[in-house]
């Protein structure tokens, strides 16, 4: 039996505190309303609010906020973190200050860390900054009374000693209804199947990640024959043409995609038979890699000190860091063995029905939303 809608005025109203808004699109606004849909049946109305203080100034952003949040006494926040959203360069002071107001104003925060740690890098401003954004972490976890994480605690050496209020969600996709991609059909006219690159990352890392596509793609054409190469997402169309220059001349088409609506991502993902993850080691807070479980999709990436959780469990060919030679070999061995990839597949529709799918996701925010409660 359905369960029946819960009335608007019956549900316990939170919100979901934003920075900056990241273009050309912003994947914390795109999770904050998938899991607001979400949680909407399960008797919880949450609501997106910003913080302007880049167009207003931090100054009057937080007197503004101040005044919004008088309203809010007694209700649950929860303050989306990721550096960027809360300064220019990656100093995010901000959320201290932000924090400190709301609590005044008798808030109860929560915050859900999107950056699962401190940006890299070995000049001088990037130790410093990372050693800002290490601190302002670990103070903004102590002063909260709930810290969501999108890796496993294990895996995030900053974080101090407040298990008890740690936990751990991991992303969905940022996309409507990705299981209907598990029934579509993966070849199209022609019967060549089809391999997907789901983002490129940009800057500096782009040329590399570049490379390793076209010698991965290479490698399995001449072992496993012809496929077409989707590339689509963000970067896709300014990395497109070094990917059409290095595949010239081999039995791989490349068929390149922008920024695409989240319904044609779906069907675009649901004509693939398996998605190449290349933007570094995956884990459970790498949307564009969740994005290819969601879809059923047999998914070839690296590990890193984040892999862990539920990724274990989903279809994925996991390598050793660094190992990019390996990614042809294992790109022929999907195409080439069918029961190989069926089997991958079944892992990642299983993986997405137990736990990236925003009603798996927001059936673990309520079950730590009621432990909250009950331990008022």
């Amino acid at each position: 039996m359905m369960k029946q809608a819960i009335p608007l005025h019956n549900k316990e109203a939170c919100i979901a505190l934003l920075g900056v808004r990241d273009e050309p699109t912003d994947g914390v606004e795109d999770y904050c309303r998938y899991l607001a849909g979400a949680l909407e049946p399960r008797g919880f109305a949450l609501e997106l609010v910003r913080v302007p203080w880049r167009e207003l100034g931090w100054r009057a952003a937080l007197r503004k906020l101040d005044e919004q949040s008088r309203a809010w006494r007694g209700r649950r926040v929860f303050l989306q973190y990721t550096a960027l959203a809360w300064s220019r360069r990656g100093f995010p002071l901000g959320v201290l200050r932000v924090l400190k107001r709301l609590k005044k104003n008798g808030v109860r925060c929560a915050i859900v860390f999107h950056d699962s740690g401190p940006y890299p890098g070995e000049r001088l401003r990037d130790r410093i900054r990372r050693q800002v954004q290490i601190q302002v972490m670990r103070r903004a976890a102590r002063q909260t009374e709930l810290a969501i994480l999108n890796v496993p605690a294990e895996n995030m050496s900053w974080l101090p000693a407040t298990g008890h209020r740690a936990v751990f969600i991991p992303v969905g996709a940022n996309l409507p209804a990705p299981e209907q991609a598990w029934t579509q059909e993966k070849r199209e006219s022609g019967g060549a199947p089809a391999v997907a690159v789901f983002c490129v990352s940009e800057g500096k890392p782009e040329r590399a990640e570049v490379a390793h596509l076209v010698e991965t793609a290479r490698y399995a054409a001449e072992r496993a024959g012809a496929f077409r190469l989707v590339v689509l997402g963000r970067n896709a169309e300014h990395a497109g043409p070094m990917i059409q220059e290095g595949l010239r001349g081999t039995s791989v088409e490349v068929v390149i995609h922008g920024l695409l609506s989240g319904e044609e991502v779906v069907r675009q993902l649901g004509m693939c038979s398996v998605l190449l993850f290349l933007r570094g080691g995956i884990s459970t807070r790498r949307g564009s890699a969740v994005a290819g479980i969601s879809c059923g999709l047999p998914v070839i990436a690296s590990a890193c000190e984040e892999t862990g959780g539920p990724i274990l469990e989903a279809g994925v060919v996991l390598l050793p860091p660094g190992a990019w030679t390996e990614f042809g070999p294992a790109l022929a061995r999907v195409l080439s063995d069918a029961a190989y990839r069926s089997d991958l597949a079944a892992r990642s529709r299983r993986a997405q029905e137990l736990f990236f799918s925003w009603q798996a996701i927001a059936a673990r925010y309520v079950e730590v939303l009621e432990k909250s409660r009950a331990s008022r």
